[in-house]
């Protein structure tokens, strides 16, 4: 692939992250990143029985899965955790139109690939979702197991949701808008620290490509880019997958309600109830301690 114009956030905005002292690591080489590198945590055994695949939304990054990595690799599991192109350490394609559902798909694909994933827990929540699930059907043996945050499955065969429509209506009208304070507002437990190091991957809206770009990647028509995976994805997940689910539910999400979040449930094969997480909202992995332990307990 050519080589894509892109930002680097400086390292200097990453020295103080409160709750998360992993090392960071770059992939490069991938063929769709174009010359770009991908940032990731990497902790635990390579050859641990289980590898915890983390996959954030926007307008987050790996961070979000601070209070989450710790308990599993205190169980002596292996943590993967990448920040998708435009978020968080990773370089930051200028042009908006790069982001694309597919192009973000197949950078995760070369990813897994790259790092030779197997043995792979996915955990998803939002865009980490809509992509993710989208990712066991092209390669099912890598895969034993899901754990679902708030997200979303892309078929086009209903309207978008209402709190979502608002999200990207808002992001329009400020596409600069405050990264760590919408955080805050459903997490009003989070420091200013906390809230900083969400920021912190955009120092200006040059470097916000992405965050622009996401609100307007979800499929609406059935000709849209990401339907035809995201159809063939629903069907896998109610006919084929025989893994084990955990759905993890933040009740406050005024944008994946806990309503939307049972259709979701009812089209993944033998998944249970979901945990419901009263205070949660739609950053739900800030409170990733409890729906860890949870999931750990699960397991089979």
């Amino acid at each position: 692939m050519s080589p894509i114009p892109f930002h680097r956030t400086d390292e200097a905005r990453f020295r103080s992250l409160p709750g998360h002292p992993w090392e960071a690591r770059y992939a490069t080489g991938l063929p769709a990143l174009g010359g770009m590198r991908m940032h990731y945590v990497d902790e635990g055994p390579r050859d641990a029985a289980v590898t915890w695949l983390c996959l954030h939304g926007n307008p987050t990054w790996s961070y979000v899965y601070r209070r989450m990595i710790p308990v599993f690799l205190a169980a002596g599991h292996r943590v993967v955790a990448p920040d998708m192109p435009g978020f968080g350490r990773s370089d930051k394609p200028v042009d908006i139109a790069q982001h694309a559902f597919s192009w973000h798909r197949r950078v995760l694909q070369e990813f897994i690939r790259q790092l030779g994933l197997e043995r792979i827990h996915l955990v998803v929540q939002d865009w980490g979702g809509i992509l993710g699930l989208t990712l066991p059907p092209a390669d099912p043996g890598r895969y034993g197991g899901l754990l679902m945050m708030n997200t979303y499955l892309a078929t086009a065969e209903e309207p978008l949701p209402e709190g979502f429509t608002q999200w990207r209506a808002m992001c329009r009208s400020r596409p600069d808008f405050a990264v760590g304070r919408i955080l805050s507002r459903g997490n009003p437990h989070l420091s200013d620290a906390e809230c900083a190091a969400y920021d912190a991957p955009f120092p200006d809206l040059s470097h916000r490509a992405a965050t622009q770009a996401f609100p307007e990647m979800v499929p609406e028509r059935a000709d849209a880019d990401g339907v035809a995976a995201s159809r063939e994805a629903a069907s896998y997940w109610s006919e084929q997958w025989q893994g084990w689910s955990m759905m993890a539910v933040g009740a406050q999400d005024p944008v994946f309600t806990p309503m939307s979040m049972e259709r979701l449930r009812q089209r993944i094969r033998g998944c249970p109830p979901p945990m419901l997480i009263p205070q949660g909202g739609h950053f739900v992995q800030e409170h990733g301690e409890r729906i860890a332990e949870e999931a750990l307990r699960k397991l089979p």
